[in-house]
């Protein structure tokens, strides 16, 4: 097996090239939540958001807090019990519903006049709001700006092509002094044509350097048998701080 210098290196001479068409339409998202494959879920939240969570609020208390294509993510609750107020957008009204059932929250729906045929799922107690419409609707004049963002699998979804359209939507909804820890998967994009899709590092940096200080925290190994039925033999997540200039 490789060593993680091999890797690396071998890396560094890749680029997405095979991916750089690929597209897959919000229908195809909606059918994934519909047939239930939704391996991208993760049902015990990911391990990095706790390690990191100080460096994430840096002793901030009571942060608008937006999760980017959210789905039912659990880290949701876990933020908004801690007293942060929450704002996701996700395109799966089956999505949405399922996180607050399954976590127990009662919740009312409302329609958002700004985005036709859009929807504002709303928990009881207020703290959680998730909009069911495109990523690309949401503006700050109407869901706000943001004083944190938890972006796990959605720079990995987006298509290939989107990156700068969501780099610059993203960048437009962050407050001044807001802080972005962003999870990419690295991996041979000529091997698995994704999602998720493969992201370098000169990406991130090229879309978001120009207005964020960047920092890589940490980079992980997470191979496993499901990634070597995907024709792959390396599959590492990696961890970025994004902090708004």
């Amino acid at each position: 097996m490789e060593n993680v210098l091999d890797i690396s290196a071998r890396e560094e001479g890749e680029d997405s090239g095979s991916q750089r068409n690929r597209v897959l339409t919000e229908e195809e998202w909606l059918t994934k939540w519909e047939l239930r494959n939704i391996g991208f879920h993760n049902g015990q939240g990911h391990p990095c958001l706790k390690k990191y969570l100080d460096i994430f609020l840096n002793g901030r208390n009571g942060l608008r807090i937006f999760f980017p294509l959210c789905g039912k993510a659990v880290e949701m609750k876990w933020l908004a019990d801690m007293g942060h107020h929450i704002i996701g957008v996700e395109i799966s009204e089956i999505a949405v519903k399922e996180f607050f059932t399954e976590q127990n929250l009662s919740y009312s729906e409302e329609t958002v006049p700004e985005i036709p045929g859009a929807k504002l799922f709303k928990s009881s107690s207020g703290n959680i709001s998730l909009y069911c419409c495109s990523f690309y609707d949401l503006t700050s004049t109407v869901a706000g700006k943001f004083d944190a963002v938890w972006d796990r699998g959605s720079f990995v979804a987006i298509n290939p092509c989107d990156r700068e359209r969501y780099a610059n939507l993203m960048l437009s909804l962050m407050n001044v002094g807001c802080c972005c820890l962003l999870v990419t998967v690295s991996y041979d994009p000529n091997k698995h044509k994704g999602p998720p899709f493969y992201v370098p590092d000169s990406e991130v940096k090229k879309f978001f350097g120009q207005c964020c200080d960047i920092k890589q925290l940490e980079k992980i190994d997470c191979f496993q048998e499901r990634h070597r039925t995907w024709g792959l033999d390396y599959f590492w997540e990696v961890l970025y701080i994004l902090q708004l200039k």
